[in-house]
This record gives structure tokens, sequence and C-alpha cells, in this order.
């Protein structure tokens, strides 16, 4: 337990997350444009949808990779090693049909898609069906890529997954860039990247083996397990069916009842917002595991990472999201001119406090689901749902792209409450830390308020000034333990030690 949950380890683990989320995005920034060129906008624009088919189509696994790690990892804090082989083999089993099942219903929807459903021209429709086709193929890699990844997930070691996941998503982009000089086809371009898939696919099963060399003893499918998975799964693909749907739908509704050049001054500020969430999702990776091993044999350790979880995330993401609050009209016009400034500032403001809000909110998320309850985040998408609809339908109507972004933070906000409440419910927490919590989040929300109204420059700077001043002093004698400052400023010293030494 100690092991798993160790803060040091966690701690290094959110750096490989952090690193293997941000590498490959410096890499597409370069890549992209000489591939655009290369193949041309409409083979680029196929070429999008198969990244969105090797990267994303383990949707196919129902949830069985994150119920793997759930349940390997609860093993795990349980002491019952032995009984972790079978379940590894039974799930992947699972999920091999599964990928199976995902490249029969790819297979034949792609002369639809290559011919009807997609507006690519004519003279690439066979191109296209016949890299559709090898898609539909690498499915099955797809699936059992995501629950061997979820078996080293469970052992925190999320090194040895980041030294695959950073050079394969490099490959992602560069792959294609290595055929251009031989072909423009979509075929070959595909292909690079299916046999890159199946080469990290092989090599993950390599490291499953070194880190537990038991799973060969457990090849066989366990049916008594079978429940188990499809029922932690099946809960977990409810929500990854309903939030994104919930996430996408805005640009959907923008461009039906306002239009196109609207959704493009909503969009703009949201995918750049969204970035950000980048910080939590490193952080809430490495936390999963842990909660999972942690919550039944030793709860109060589980309440500890959470409250740090949160507190964390909180001191990382609110200084960057005050800047870009209190700095988002001059920001948009300087990056993308006055009229995009004009559109899109307040948009770029309240997203921005729903990124914060939800980046909080990712932790309880995450420890409801690592306790083994799914089925409540599930739940909670579900009931959302037709507000939600409601809400951003009335609120466009009413206020136009400004009224998607506040019906998305209201979602946020409203989640975010019954997450917290949730997650508190299974945790031995203080009520006095509990309001304390409360009221630091209070205290942030209503400052990012403020930084949002229109003033001069310089009263901006004035305020960013004195506001994180404030922030600074208030982290470190309020929000941070003593065991923390003291762990900081041993850390100082210790990097300060060369220094010393060669005086």
């Amino acid at each position: 337990m100690d092991k798993l949950t160790q803060g040091r380890l966690l701690a290094r683990n959110t750096v490989w997350n952090l690193g293997g989320q941000v590498a490959p995005l410096v890499v597409a920034i370069f890549a992209i444009p000489p591939l655009i060129k290369g193949l041309g906008t409409d083979r680029f624009g196929v070429l999008t949808l198969a990244w969105v088919v090797i990267g994303y189509f383990s949707l196919f696994d129902l949830g069985l990779g994150r119920a793997l790690t759930q349940l390997i990892a609860k093993k795990l804090g349980d002491k019952q090693e032995a009984e972790i082989p079978a379940l590894v083999w039974t799930g992947l089993i699972l999920m091999l049909i599964m990928g199976l099942v995902g490249t029969l219903v790819v297979g034949l929807l792609s002369p639809w898609l290559a011919q009807d459903a997609l507006k690519i021209p004519k003279e690439l429709q066979p191109e296209a069906l016949n890299a559709f086709y090898l898609l539909a193929l690498a499915i099955p890699v797809v699936t059992g890529t995501a629950g061997l990844r979820g078996f080293l997930e469970a052992y925190q070691r999320f090194d040895l997954i980041n030294l695959i996941r950073i050079p394969l998503w490099m490959f992602t982009f560069l792959g294609p860039l290595l055929v251009l000089p031989f072909s423009h086809s979509l075929f070959p371009v595909v292909a690079i990247l299916v046999i890159g898939r199946l080469v990290a696919c092989t090599i993950y099963l390599i490291l499953c083996f070194k880190v537990m060399p038991a799973m060969g003893l457990g090849s066989v499918l366990q049916l008594k397990l079978v429940k188990k998975l499809i029922l932690f799964g099946s809960w977990m693909t409810v929500t990854n069916i309903v939030g994104p749907f919930m996430v996408f739908l805005d640009r959907f509704l923008i461009g039906g009842l306002l239009s196109m050049a609207a959704v493009a001054y909503y969009a703009t500020p949201y995918e750049v917002v969204t970035k950000l969430l980048i910080i939590p999702g490193a952080v809430v990776g490495v936390l999963f595991p842990a909660f999972s091993a942690s919550f039944a044999p030793e709860p109060s350790r589980t309440a500890l990472l959470f409250g740090r979880g949160v507190k964390y995330i909180f001191v990382c993401l609110f200084p960057i999201s005050l800047f870009i609050v209190t700095l988002a009209s001059e920001g948009l016009d300087l990056w993308l001119g006055a009229e995009f400034a004009k559109n899109s500032t307040r948009v770029l403001q309240w997203l921005t406090l729903g990124v914060f809000i939800n980046s909080l909110a990712q932790v309880a998320f995450a420890l409801i689901q690592g306790a083994g309850r799914p089925d409540l985040t599930a739940k909670l998408h579900l009931l959302e749902l037709p507000f939600y609809l409601l809400a951003i339908w009335w609120l466009i109507g009413s206020y136009g792209i400004e009224g998607a972004a506040i019906a998305w933070v209201i979602r946020i906000g409203v989640d975010a409450i019954f997450l917290f409440g949730m997650a508190h419910r299974f945790l031995p927490i203080k009520a006095s830390i509990s309001r304390k919590k409360i009221l630091a989040a209070g205290a942030a929300i209503l400052t990012l308020i403020l930084g949002s109204l229109q003033a001069s420059l310089v009263i901006k700077g004035v305020f960013l000034l004195l506001t994180l001043s404030t922030f600074i002093l208030a982290t470190w004698f309020l929000i941070f333990a003593q065991d923390e400052r003291m762990m900081i400023m041993n850390r100082f010293k210790t990097t300060q030690l060369p220094d010393c030494v060669e005086k």
C-alpha cells in the first residue's frame, strides 16, 4: 500500500503523464503544416479521422480498460495478487471480443462512410475506403492496448506507459511524414499508423509480463469475473458516451441556431482553454489507481490523497485561470485580432471559469470510480443531460455564444457540487476541512469573476499583482500544511546544495 500510494511516486508519475501529453502537442505543431501541404486538405481530413480511430476507439472496450485498472489496484490493496492473472486475461479476452465487434461494425459502415456520409471527393473515395477497412482491422489492437495500459496503471508504472506513449504519439504525426517522399496515398499513410500501434501493443504486453511474470499462469477466461468486469465497464461506457456528447453538443447547436462564424468564435477559445485540462488529467490519471488500491483497506490514506489532489490542482490552475480571465480581451486581440476579441472575450472568460471548476471536480470523479461506483457518475450524467439540453437551447437563443458558455459553466458547477457531495460521503473528512475547501473555492471563483470585469490595462495589472501576491501568501500559510512547507524548503535547500559545496 505504501509503495502504490507513496507521495513521491505519485508526483513523479504525474510529471511523466504531463510529459506524455505535452510532447506530442509540440510535435503536432510542427508536423501538421507539412502534412496538410503534402497530402492536401481532403486527404488530411481523412487522416484526422484515422487519428480519432487509432487514438480513441478504445471506446469499443466498453470501459473494460478502466475496469481492469480499478479491479487490479483493488486486488493489490487487498493483498490478493494471486487473483490478478486470471482477472487480466479475462479482461483482455473480453476486450479482444469487443474489438472484433468493432472491426465488424466499422468494416460494414466503411462503404457508407467513404461514399455517402462524408463529403470525400469521388476520386479519393477508393483510397479512403481501403484506409477505413485497414482502420477497422486495427480496432482489436487499440482495445487490447487499452487493457494492457490499464494493467500498468494499476501498478503505478506510468514511467513505462509514457516511455511508450511519448514516442508512439510522436510517431502518429511523424510516421505519415516519412511516407510522403514515397507516396501521397492514404493507404500507406494509415498502414504505418496501424503498424506503429501493433508494435506498441506488443511492447506493452512484454512489459506487463516483466512487471508480473505470474501473468503466464492465468491465461484462462473465468466466467465469474466476466459479470464483474462488464458491470463496471458498462457504467463507464455510459459516462464515456454521455459525457463527450454534452461536451460537443454546444458547437452543433450553435451551428444550427446561429451560424458557422459563431461556431468559430466559440470553438477557438474553447479549444485553447480546455488544454488546461492536461494538468488535472495528469494528476487524476495517477490518483485513480491509488484511490482504488487504498479505498477499502485504508480510507484515511484515500482521504489524504484526495485532499492533496484537489489542493495541488487548485494551486496550479488558479493563477493561470486568473491571468486568462483578466487579460482575455487583450490576449485575443493580440492573437486573433479585434473582431475575435469583440466576439470571444466573454466566452473565453466563462469557459475558463468552467475549466477551473471542472479541474477540481475531476478528483472527486476519479475517487467515486476508484471506489467501485461508476454507476453514480453515469447516473449523474444521465440526470443532467435533459436539463442541460433545455438550458443550452434557451441560453443560445437568448444570449448567443455567451449563452452556450454560461450553460456549460452551470452544468459543470452543478456536476462539481454533486461529485464533491458524493465523494465526501465516501471519506472520513472532518466538517471543518470541508468548510475550508468550500470557502477557498468560493473565494477563488469570486476573484475570477472580479477579474472578468472591464477595466484599463493598468488597473488589470495592479489587480493581478495584488491578487497573486495575496494568493501566494495564502497558499503558503493557509493552504499548505506544515509538512508540505517543510518538504518544499528541504527541496529548495537540496537544489542549492551544489553551490554551497562549490563555495
